[in-house]
């Protein structure tokens, strides 16, 4: 039996739910196409569960600092499983409430493993369904490293379905999931090694984030070795043992997270039936109209190559709708200037260009203003962590075009800044606005 939609998504995640939503509030008849939970990787083993983690580890950090600030309290231990089964209740809530929310937007949910017919033809479990417009938007998975014994190891996915707390643990990888789960491992008291391919973490990232952030893990206890090529993973009777291309053997671990990158969820989805092209990693090219090479198929979020990230996803399916059904047809994503935040342990928030990349750029018409201190909460707690933050300014007027800071509260700090940059904002507009006094933000008024 064939059914026809006026849009069909593929993925039932932060972008294909959005851009259904959207289409649905213009009356058009669609349908979202999910093999997993809907939800995708943010709700179910992204974003959402790794903030409950986050939070549980800020607590354990705040019982730390809690004799400084004058409390006594004896603290028995953290249970994980009180965690994760409280992590997990909110989750299932999640889901439940997407799936009476699609019911009450008269958006048809279709359960299975969606493959092209054509490029107007979607088959799901023998079921055919076709559309006019049809936007492939299936997220994303972690990749596992092909070396002897790599089963051994588990992937941020598998960070989720941990039953208890690992006593120690090595992370593989420097990019933001790698620093987010050994902060949150470390914080809840895990001895945790992180193997570094390069010298750096984040190396994408401003020079004053991945300098702070990586004295600052060195501080709270987390063992990083940099340059490290691994050849193979050994399970022996002290644990888990890894050995490098050098020679170098690493032991006793009881758990083993890789967490070496992503890759687009695209592969069984028969692009080649609808003629779709991809590259050699299975990321669909798009034009900045989301368009992929085929009319009428469009692509958005992670498997596009594009900024991962939930927000990013979210407003392409909104913008990709609004072009298509609500008579805007020069609505689309612009792709610079996009806030981010880390939650690593400080939390890291960045928006624009790097130092680097701006000089790359803008040459010698770059200035940087810059700050490092010891904010308040922790002149009191004894821990002495650092907050910095660096402002990116290009010409006469220095326009700021990158703002990057790290440090206690800098998460909730960023989205106001990156307003203000996103409307042009100048280093005069910075120094003119009054400062809130005590606090950490003040500093990117004051800078000199």
């Amino acid at each position: 039996m064939i059914k026809h939609y006026d849009l069909i998504a593929i993925g039932g995640g932060s972008g294909g739910l959005s851009v259904a939503e959207k289409a649905a509030s213009y009356g058009k008849k669609t349908a979202v196409i999910e093999r997993h939970k809907l939800g995708g990787t943010c709700v179910n083993v992204g974003c959402v569960p790794k903030k409950v983690m986050w939070y549980g580890a800020q607590v354990s950090e705040v019982l730390h600092d809690a004799k400084s600030y004058g409390f006594s309290i004896d603290n028995q231990g953290f249970d994980w499983k009180i965690l994760k089964a409280a992590r997990d209740r909110y989750v299932n809530g999640i889901n439940t409430w997407y799936d009476t929310y699609l019911e009450d937007s008269d958006i048809v949910s279709i359960h299975g493993h969606a493959r092209f017919v054509n490029a107007n033809t979607i088959e799901v479990e023998g079921v055919q369904y076709t559309a006019d417009h049809i936007v492939i938007s299936p997220g994303g998975e972690p990749v596992v490293p092909d070396m002897p014994g790599s089963e051994l190891g588990i992937t941020s996915d598998g960070f989720f379905e941990l039953e208890q707390q690992p006593k120690r643990v090595v992370v593989v990888g420097g990019g933001y999931i790698a620093v987010e789960l050994a902060g949150v491992f470390r914080a809840l008291g895990s001895e945790v090694t992180m193997l570094l391919r390069g010298q750096h973490l984040l190396g994408s990232f401003d020079s004053v984030l991945r300098e702070t952030l990586m004295e600052e893990m060195i501080n709270s206890g987390v063992n990083i070795i940099s340059c490290i090529q691994l050849e193979k993973v050994i399970k022996d009777k002290d644990g888990i043992r890894l050995s490098s291309a050098a020679g170098q053997d690493l032991s006793g671990f009881d758990c083993l997270v890789w967490a070496t990158g992503r890759r687009p969820m695209s592969a069984d989805l028969a692009l080649d039936q609808a003629g779709i092209d991809s590259n050699e990693e299975g990321f669909i090219p798009v034009d900045e109209y989301q368009n992929t090479n085929v009319n009428g198929v469009y692509a958005i979020g992670d498997v596009t190559g594009q900024a991962a990230l939930t927000p990013v996803a979210i407003a392409a399916g909104r913008r990709l709708a609004d072009r298509l059904f609500g008579g805007q047809p020069e609505r689309k994503v612009d792709y610079s200037l996009i806030p981010t935040v880390v939650f690593s342990h400080p939390p890291i928030g960045t928006v624009g260009l790097t130092e680097g990349e701006a000089r790359d750029k803008h040459g010698d018409a770059v200035k940087v203003y810059q700050a490092r201190f010891t904010p308040m909460y922790h002149a009191i707690s004894g821990r002495d962590q650092k907050t910095a933050v660096k402002l990116v300014t290009v010409g006469v007027q220095e326009k700021v075009v990158g703002c990057h800071i790290i440090g206690v509260g800098v998460d909730e700090m960023l989205q106001g800044f990156a307003v203000a940059m996103r409307m042009g904002a100048t280093k005069r507009d910075f120094d003119d606005t009054i400062a809130i006094h005590p606090t950490s933000s003040e500093e990117l008024v004051t800078l000199r």
